[in-house]
Formats: structure tokens, C-alpha cells, sequence
């Protein structure tokens, strides 16, 4: 989220409006105003909100619409976790077809050298007149805050387990504007938290046509591939990439480690299964499962080493090294294992 550009907020007291209660009505303003800044710059973001609001709706009860009044209300609500007003204000603006553009109009004193910013009347009656008190007259206008919007609004709804408004919201927004990298990384999570894993894993793809170096991407896309078994192998690779690539990340080549194991290993009680149920009647067969099980084991081992020497009170990656050590016959390694899995047994709540 951005912070506020606290400048911006300052408001100015050549505003008018109107001959009756108008000195109230400023100072009233200017008192609400600062409130909201002083709170604001305090991180005092619950008591900055409502205060903006106040800001916001002064002026326009004076003939003045300045949403950017509402746009720091909303900013404040969901600095201070106040999802639900953060949200309804951010659909409020995201509906009106708020931008946050603005012009600004400066010129510089002449005596002074100082360049000032003006209202736009004072600006053009200066401009237009004979006097040589401001030169370098300028406009220029500020950047659009619509996507700004439409990202913090999505992960709003996303972090407010509203995944369907977010995947619509998301959806509206990359018609907008196609090229936002931060709309497309929240639409693969909304796809991924509605269950449409399909379009997750194409949306997945997609980005990494365009950013191969993703690791977290190529672990995602793992994940999926790894719950089909026609697809295992490519989950092993994109697992090996996700590792080659998060160096600097020691959570992501973690999970990436654990996954890999599970991946290489695959489905050992059936594969268990399957050698019992020959093991008699067709002993060759048997000997020809019992040596693949062992390659898989033996594939497994230098990642399961990997997940256990970053994870060594872990109890899941302690028990998972034991059975790989046994399997590859390495029994000193599945006796030091063995130990370790029962000290961190006895620590378990009984």
C-alpha cells in the first residue's frame, strides 16, 4: 500500500464557501484536517480515518468533491485493519471511476525565485496579467492512482477470504490495465483460493513465459503438477527450478526440498502394496518393484538431507531421512535418525 504523500493533505484556507458560517465552516476544516494529518503521522491510523472522511465530506457539503479525501480514508482504514470500511470505500472510488489525477499549477516569484503552487483562477488571472510578479508559468499532472486501487481493493478482499468479489474485482481490473504484474500474481491466488486450479496453473504459465526467474512461481506450479500422477515428472523439474532459483529465500527451498522428497518417493504404501501382492507368486516381479522403490528412495535422499539440515527439530523431516537411510541401506544414518525422531517424540504433547 502507498503512504500518503502528506503535502497533499495540507488544506488551503483561500477555499470559499459562501458568505454564510464560512469562517466556521474552515476553521472547522482546518481543524478536522489537521486532526487527520497529526493522527495520521502519529500512525494513529483509526483515529486518521474517520477524520478524512470528516475532511472529505466538509468540502463537499461546500460544493467541492475532492475524493482524494476519501482515498486517505480508505488508505488509513486498512493501515489500522479495519478491512470492512477499508473495502467500502475503495469500492466506493473504484465505482465512481475515481483516478487521482490531479493538475497541479505553479509559477515562479520573480523577486524571490521560489516557485509556488496556485489555485487555477489564480493562477490564470496572473498568467493573463501585465504584471511581472510570476514567471514560468507550468501545469503538470499527477499520476493516476486507479491501479494503486484496484490492488490494495484486491488484497483486501483476498485477505478477507472473499475470493470470488476478488476474482471479479481482479478480472475488471486487468481489462483495464492487462500489463499489471501485481493483478496477474493476485489473480493466480484467487484462482488458487476458488479451486479453479486449471486456469491457476495456465495463469501460472503464463507468468512465467514472461519471468522465468520466478521461484515462487515454479513452486506453485509444482505444487498442482504434483497432484497428478501423469504430470510427476514435471513437477519434479519445476520443484528443481524453484530451488535453483530462491538461493536468498531459505523458506520457499524449504518447502520446495519437503515437496521434491514427497514428489520422488510417490505413493510408497501402494507401492508397498503392490510388491506383497506378487511377492510369492511372481518373485522376479517383486525383485523388479522392490529396485525401482529403492531408485526412487535413492533420488529423494540428497533433498530429504537438504529439508532435514535446515529443519533438524522438525519431526516429519526427521522421520522421512530415517525411512530413506533404511531403504538405501544406510543403517548407522537410520540408527543416528532413529535417535533423533525419539528425542523429538518425548517432547511431543502427550
Amino acid at each position: 500500500m502507498k503512504k500518503l504523500i502528506l503535502g497533499i493533505a495540507i488544506i488551503s484556507s483561500a477555499f470559499v464557501f459562501g458568505q454564510k458560517d464560512a469562517k466556521d465552516v474552515n476553521a472547522q476544516l482546518q481543524a478536522s484536517n489537521k486532526a487527520a494529518m497529526d493522527a495520521y503521522q502519529a500512525k494513529n491510523y483509526a483515529v486518521a480515518a474517520p477524520k478524512f472522511l470528516e475532511v472529505y465530506n466538509l468540502m463537499k457539503t461546500s460544493g467541492q468533491d475532492d475524493k482524494i479525501y476519501m482515498y486517505y480514508a480508505g488508505l488509513s482504514y486498512a493501515l489500522a485493519n479495519n478491512v470492512d470500511e477499508s473495502i467500502k470505500i475503495y469500492t466506493d472510488l473504484i465505482n465512481s471511476g475515481y483516478t487521482g489525477v490531479q493538475t497541479n499549477y505553479t509559477a515562479k516569484a520573480t523577486k524571490t525565485g521560489e516557485v509556488t503552487t496556485l489555485d487555477k483562477n489564480t493562477w490564470d488571472l496572473l498568467k493573463k496579467s501585465s504584471s511581472k510578479d510570476y514567471t514560468d508559468f507550468k501545469t503538470e499532472q499527477t499520476k493516476s492512482v486507479e491501479p494503486d486501487l484496484y490492488e490494495t481493493l484486491s488484497t483486501l478482499l483476498l485477505n478477507a477470504k472473499k475470493n470470488d468479489e476478488a476474482l471479479a474485482l481482479i478480472e475488471k481490473g486487468l481489462a483495464k490495465f492487462p500489463n499489471n504484474a501485481k493483478l496477474k500474481e493476485y489473480q493466480g491466488s484467487a484462482l488458487y483460493a476458488t479451486g479453479n486450479t486449471d486456469k491457476f496453473m495456465s495463469n501460472l504459465k503464463e507468468q512465467l513465459a514472461k519471468n522465468p526467474n520466478d521461484g515462487t512461481n515454479w513452486y506453485n506450479l509444482g505444487v498442482l503438477q504434483s497432484k497428478n500422477p501423469a504430470t510427476e515428472a514435471e513437477a519434479i523439474a519445476s520443484f528443481q527450478k524453484a530451488i535453483e532459483l530462491a538461493a536468498n529465500n531459505p523458506t520457499l527451498t524449504n518447502n520446495a526440498n519437503q515437496n521434491l522428497v514427497y514428489t520422488l518417493i510417490g505413493d510408497d504404501a501402494k507401492a508397498v502394496e503392490s510388491i506383497n501382492a506378487v511377492r510369492k507368486s511372481n518373485p522376479d516381479e517383486a525383485t523388479k518393484l522392490i529396485e525401482a522403490r529403492k531408485e526412487r528412495f535413492n533420488k529423494a535422499l540428497p533433498y530429504a538431507e537438504k529439508w532435514y539440515q535446515t529443519n533438524t527439530e522438525n519431526l516429519d523431516a526427521v522421520t522421512t531421512l530415517r525411512e530413506i537411510y533404511g531403504i538405501t541401506k544406510n543403517q548407522a544414518k537410520a540408527n543416528e535418525l532413529k535417535a533423533k525422531q525419539a528425542e523429538l517424540e518425548a517432547k511431543q504433547p502427550k
